[in-house]
C-alpha cells in the first residue's frame, strides 16, 4: 500500500478507521503558518523554494525580481 499521493491512501483506508487515524496523525503534512513553503510571489504566485526575495517586504521570486529590479530602484553592479 505505498503511494505518493496521501489522498489515494485515505480512500483505501476508509473501511479501517483505526489505521486511518494513525495515518492522519503521522503521515499527512500539516498546514504551515510561516516558513519558506508558505511564502508566495506576489506577482506570479510561485512558492518560496528556488529563490525568494522577501527582504524589504518585497515578496517576489527571483525571476520576477530580476525583471522589475531596475524599476524598483535597484542597481546591477556586475
Amino acid at each position: 500500500m505505498t503511494t505518493s499521493d496521501p489522498n489515494k491512501m485515505l480512500k483505501q483506508l476508509t473501511k479501517k478507521p483505526q489505521k486511518m487515524k494513525r495515518f492522519r496523525r503521522y503521515n499527512l503534512s500539516k498546514e504551515r503558518s510561516c516558513g519558506r513553503q508558505n511564502a508566495k510571489c506576489s506577482r506570479c504566485g510561485r512558492t518560496g523554494i528556488g529563490g525568494f526575495v522577501g527582504q524589504y517586504n518585497l515578496r517576489y521570486c527571483r525571476c520576477c525580481f530580476r525583471e522589475i529590479a531596475t524599476r524598483l530602484g535597484f542597481k546591477k553592479y556586475s
